[in-house]
């Protein structure tokens, strides 16, 4: 994933550019590529110190810490976040995780709604088939 981080990085300029809202969605998915490809600069911005470079998080995220908070979960289908809907990934990001036990900053007065939805189609796009279904038939949209 790392090697195509230049190539998506560019993808993501040249669409800011010429971005048209009829654009179509990823096969299967409710994100387009230039939403995944600005999520993917903003993940480097403010996630990729926490959650790691493919979104792997801490490999004992279930485990709470010394000090009773969570450590950063996996964003990439093998954790708890496909079980959330999209209004409530945007919620924690927008609140950040401390609320829910973790340490998670706020990023609400950081990025708009639009930069919410890109950070989780960028997640979202390394989540297997079989999960982000599995995350539709949970009300995911909803």
């Amino acid at each position: 994933m790392r090697a195509l981080r230049p190539a998506l990085l560019l993808t993501a300029v040249v669409v800011a550019g010429g971005c048209s809202e009829s654009e179509p969605t990823v096969e299967g998915r409710w994100y387009t590529a230039s939403q995944v490809a600005r999520g993917t600069v903003l993940y480097d911005q403010f996630c990729i110190g926490c959650h790691g470079v493919d979104a792997q998080g801490t490999a004992e995220w279930h485990k709470p810490l010394a000090d009773g908070r969570y450590p950063p979960p996996p964003l990439n289908g093998t954790a708890h976040t496909w079980h959330h809907p999209l209004k409530g990934l945007k919620k924690t990001i927008e609140i950040g995780g401390v609320p829910l036990g973790g340490s998670m900053p706020a990023f609400g007065n950081q990025v708009s709604e639009a930069e919410s939805e890109a950070l989780i189609s960028y997640l979202q796009s390394h989540w297997p088939d079989p999960v982000y279904q599995a995350w539709l038939q949970r009300g995911g949209l909803q």
